[in-house]
């Protein structure tokens, strides 16, 4: 595909810079909308994948892997459904299904190993777009205004320049794109530090995820495909770190094998390194600029504790494709205007629904145990099914905080503690909206 204007240079609508999840995802979302994309990836083998992940994607991303067609290959790779149980002081949390028997909402936990490579042969395969292996993004091109209309790019065969009307960062938290685009940025410290690794044969009660709430340490067991669980443990810096540095291996298990109703690591084989980061901040960063979206980490990285990597990947990749591709499809001499105000509305709906998500977790990332209102929500769950559910649907991001502690869900936590003080069984609440 070539530009007559600038002779070989190629030209393409969409330039995505990173092809991981996002990166892959926005790809093939835009280009089945009839968009042209060039689909960057600093890495040349097509197999690579990230090390450092929860291995988990919210059940609020599941629409996403629906229309990508990955719901359906990511059951026929073995993924699990990723419906997990959470221990409290109270005790545990146990969400089931409700009245009906209707399923718990879900998506998937599933190793990197198998997900990554399976979405990147998607995008592959994606008419309209071009996956190009070994191009790191070296700089950002701009136009005669200003606006920034391509990129630079290193590659085995020596320095490249690809023009398109949009430029993507999907290139991860430390974003190569937003820091040469001088995108604004606010990093919040995460006093927790964490370390994961994966076990052979280790069985979960139930078959069921488990996730430890200790106050202020976090731990978390997750099935995966394969029979591989993933243990994570997510600590406090002031007071766990100085033992991991001294005796990683030791400390590691240890805590292990602390937990209540402990995951039986010593009948288990570990079948990788542990692995993790002792910093981590949360990065929030403005998700759009003239020619310019980031999506994934590049625009918002969380905290790895709640495990929104992977879906808020996905679901800002679904966001950008379906703000802009009208407007990246129109051919009119409107010039930027219609792409502007695109990305206007991708950069609305990401802060609308991610921001106070991110805000909550800033706050949590201080290493503090539970306040008042989340002890109110966490202990009323472990004695109420309803409220569990409710739990289980603010976990997969199906509602955000203020949906969470809606007026009827605290009131029918406090009636819930208040009856289990004074001894008593609560009678049936009816809560309208229940599921």
């Amino acid at each position: 595909m070539t530009d007559p204007e600038r002779g070989t240079a190629p030209e393409y609508d969409v330039v995505i810079a990173g092809a991981s999840l996002a990166g892959c995802a926005a790809a093939i979302l835009l280009a089945r909308r009839g968009v042209r994309v060039a689909l960057l990836e600093r890495r040349s083998d097509p197999a690579a994948y990230k090390v450092l992940c929860t291995h988990s994607i919210h059940a609020a991303a599941y629409p996403v892997l629906a229309e990508l067609g990955l719901a359906a290959a990511l059951e026929e790779a073995g993924a699990v459904r990723n419906t997990s149980y959470w221990y409290t002081r109270w005790g545990w949390i146990e969400p089931r299904p409700g009245p009906g028997g209707a399923e718990l909402p879900y998506a998937y936990n599933v190793r990197r190993s198998t997900l990554d490579p399976l979405i990147r042969s998607r995008a592959a395969a994606t008419e309209g777009v071009d996956l190009l292996l070994g191009h790191r993004v070296t700089g950002l091109l701009r136009d005669g205004a200003g606006r920034i209309s391509g990129v630079s790019a290193g590659t085995p065969d020596g320095d490249v320049e690809i023009r398109a009307r949009l430029v993507v960062g999907a290139d991860g938290k430390d974003s190569a794109v937003a820091k040469l685009a001088g995108v604004a940025e606010r990093r919040h410290e995460n006093r927790r530090f964490g370390y994961l690794a994966q076990y052979r044969d280790l069985p979960l009660k139930g078959g069921v995820g488990r996730t430890w709430f200790l106050e202020p340490d976090m731990a978390y067991a997750f099935p995966n495909e394969d029979g591989i669980t993933v243990l994570a443990l997510v600590l406090d810096r002031r007071t766990r770190l100085a033992a991991f540095r001294e005796d990683l291996e030791g400390s590691f298990d240890a805590f292990l094998r602390a937990l209540p109703e402990a995951p039986p690591i010593d009948s288990a084989e570990r079948v990788s390194k542990i692995i993790g980061m002792i910093d981590h901040p949360l990065i929030t960063r403005a998700p759009t600029a003239p020619g310019l979206a980031l999506i994934g980490d590049a625009a918002l990285t969380g905290d790895p504790l709640w495990g929104v990597g992977c879906g808020w990947a996905f679901q800002s990749a679904a966001w950008l494709a379906e703000s802009t591709a009208p407007a990246l499809l129109s051919r009119t001499d409107a010039g930027p205007a219609p792409l502007d105000r695109a990305l206007a509305r991708y950069a609305r709906t990401h802060r609308r629904q991610l921001r106070p998500h991110q805000q909550i977790a800033v706050e949590f990332a201080s290493s503090r145990p539970f306040n008042a209102m989340e002890r109110l929500m966490f202990s009323a769950a472990v004695r109420d099914p309803w409220s569990a559910r409710h739990m289980h649907r603010f976990a997969m991001r199906l509602i955000g905080p203020l949906g969470f502690l809606n007026p009827v869900a605290v009131a029918r936590a406090a009636y819930i503690n208040l009856t289990h003080r004074a001894g008593r069984t609560p009678e049936p609440v009816g809560v309208t909206g229940a599921r």
